[in-house]
């Protein structure tokens, strides 16, 4: 049976990624006011992020529609497995659901198997799951047993952190929930948070100073890896126009442990949005 992953924009495109012809991305609608854009491969970080620094108002995203998801659908690969960022963050997965039960309307008899992942994630440990999928599908996996195989390594065997330098579109759009309050009065600090298992964001720790930061959060990967054999894990830091950061991270983490490999790249268009100008994001599996 051929297989096809279909990921959404916020899974950031690593270098293996470059030479899958099949695997496709559905973008996002990114919003300055009234400028308007696909996350694809016509993305300009640069450009992008000088004009959410001259907009007064907030930058905002639109997940796509669940015919768009539909239209990936139709494809001529049997298997579909599809993933996107997390349901508590984005209306995104709920409108990949939608648009399987749209394809499967519009095609009653398409004979495919296609199923919906919730990353409870974005960006990078997107990015590694979506190369788990490609490695295990690659070697004949069957459907039954690849899709519990995929939920468990998204659940159980990656991880994501970040520290931000600022906060502003996180907190303007509501996408740090419940966290809200507290965060507002300590926005002169930099913190670290992390993904949950259920989606959601945490606040792990915070400093006064970026490095410090950068330290705190290279000291708590550092102990969740303990004793683990990373020989063969990757690690992931994807960075917002801040390359040298994201190299400082790197060489802070590998201070403490040694990943088997380690790639350092740009943040998506929806990444970009809300990690804001001076983000990074650490993803990794363990």
């Amino acid at each position: 049976m051929s297989y096809r992953i279909i990921v959404d924009s916020c899974c950031d495109k690593t270098a293996p990624m470059a030479n899958w012809d099949n695997i496709t991305f559905v973008p996002l609608t990114l919003e300055i006011g009234d400028y308007s854009i696909y996350d694809d491969e016509s993305f300009d970080q640069e450009d992008f992020v000088k004009r959410v620094s001259e907009y007064e108002g907030v930058a905002k995203t639109a997940c796509p529609s669940p015919a768009a998801w539909a239209d990936a659908y139709n494809c001529n690969e049997d298997e579909l497995y599809v993933m996107t960022i997390s349901g508590k963050l984005s209306g995104t997965y709920n409108s990949a659901l939608q648009g399987v039960e749209l394809f499967n309307e519009e095609h009653p008899e398409n004979g495919k198997k296609i199923h919906v992942f919730d990353s409870c994630a974005t960006s990078g440990l997107e990015s590694l799951a979506a190369e788990y999928m490609q490695k295990i599908l690659s070697r004949g996996t069957p459907f039954e047993e690849a899709v519990p195989m995929i939920q468990d390594y998204i659940t159980n065997k990656c991880k994501l952190y970040f520290v931000l330098e600022t906060l502003d579109v996180l907190r303007k759009n509501g996408r740090l929930g419940s966290l809200a309050a507290g965060i507002l009065k300590k926005l002169k600090l930099k913190m670290v948070f992390e993904r949950t298992v259920d989606g959601f964001i945490s606040l792990l720790g915070q400093d006064f100073s970026i490095n410090k930061a950068y330290i705190k959060m290279a000291n708590i990967i550092a102990k969740d890896v303990e004793c683990c054999d990373l020989s063969d894990k990757k690690l992931v830091i994807t960075h917002v126009c801040c390359e040298d950061r994201a190299k400082v991270v790197a060489d802070k983490i590998a201070e403490q442990v040694s990943f088997g490999e380690v790639e350092i790249i740009r943040c998506s268009g929806l990444n970009t949005t809300y990690a804001s100008n001076g983000g990074i994001i650490v993803a990794y599996s363990k």
